[in-house]
């Protein structure tokens, strides 16, 4: 019988404030899906770091006829044979690296020509102009440093450049975008909040009379908050819903169909259905333990019981 009467209350409270439940649910999704969304973007830069900080590699560029003459770091020449044999063995050397690659000038001026063949600059290069290399497989990339202690400013060294650099400019403007829908999240989760403590105000002013007529014959706190915190958990498990049905739509048309960026972007591993569907718990607790809590803690001062 209790429970028919809660059950009872949650719908008359649901459906007298339909308008504010209604934002309450649209705040509560909007909000969790954020939330899920930026769970979701640093799974992805953390799936993306460990594949390309893999791949990265450190090159050695060696001067050539042309830097000698215009650039201050090949003032000496050319890199000589001896030069060359001299930087190789002393990578050989190294406990930092994994693997080195010789690349010469006429190897260079192929790959060129394959990434970039249809460029106007391609037709007027030939291979003496390319820059001979060591590409430098490191058994951790974080010790790029080593490497350019060693080798930057020797002698027929032009520059050493590492392939992480251009990736780390790239997480950092995926975190700074994760950071930014997190605060994006924060600011709709106490327009949320707010509502929910609003609402569930309205809902407990409306029926003031009966909460007071139930305060009089003895009814304990916990059973005349009950319906107030219901409406609240309920509204918000609603909204938790629509929250999950975004994350896992958005996934379905901008990954796998739809945009299609798993075949677009096949460079970039995405993250798959199980990292979705891991988060779908959470948001689903979260919409109810928030709205409950809000509830709790806004009728505990409201209704004195």
């Amino acid at each position: 019988m209790r429970a028919q009467f809660v059950l009872s209350e949650i719908g008359v409270g649901l459906r007298r404030n339909l308008t504010m439940t209604f934002a309450v649910v649209v705040s509560v999704a909007l909000s969790l899906a954020l939330f899920g969304g930026s769970l979701l973007m640093s799974d992805q830069v953390s799936t993306m770091k460990g594949y390309w900080y893999d791949k990265v590699n450190v090159s050695i560029f060696l001067c050539n006829k042309s830097d000698a003459e215009s650039d201050p770091n090949c003032a000496k020449g050319a890199v000589t044979t001896e030069q060359k044999k001299q930087i190789e063995s002393d990578l050989d050397k190294m406990s930092v690296v994994e693997k080195v690659t010789p690349e010469s000038a006429d190897d260079a001026y192929k790959h060129y020509k394959e990434q970039f063949g249809d460029s106007p600059l391609a037709s007027s290069l030939t291979p003496d102009q390319m820059q001979e290399s060591f590409r430098i497989k490191l058994k951790d990339p974080e010790k790029y440093q080593v490497i350019a202690t060693a080798f930057d400013g020797r002698d027929g060294v032009q520059s050493v450049q590492d392939q992480k650099g251009i990736l780390d400019n790239l997480f950092g403007l995926l975190n700074l975008m994760n950071r930014a829908a997190l605060a994006l999240m924060a600011l709709m989760l106490i327009v949320a909040l707010l509502l929910i403590v609003n609402t569930v105000r309205v809902s407990a002013f409306s029926r003031r009379r009966e909460t007071g007529i139930m305060r009089l014959v003895g009814a304990s706190g916990f059973y005349i908050q009950a319906p107030f915190i219901m409406e609240a958990a309920v509204a918000g498990l609603i909204g938790g819903g629509v929250a999950c049905l975004f994350l896992v739509v958005g996934r379905y048309f901008t990954i796998d169909h739809g945009m299609a960026l798993s075949e677009k972007l096949n460079l970039i591993n995405f993250v798959g259905w199980d990292a979705v569907l891991t988060k779908l718990p959470l948001i689903l607790a979260a919409s109810v333990l928030m709205p409950g809590l809000a509830a709790f803690f806004a009728l505990r001062k409201y209704l004195k019981v």
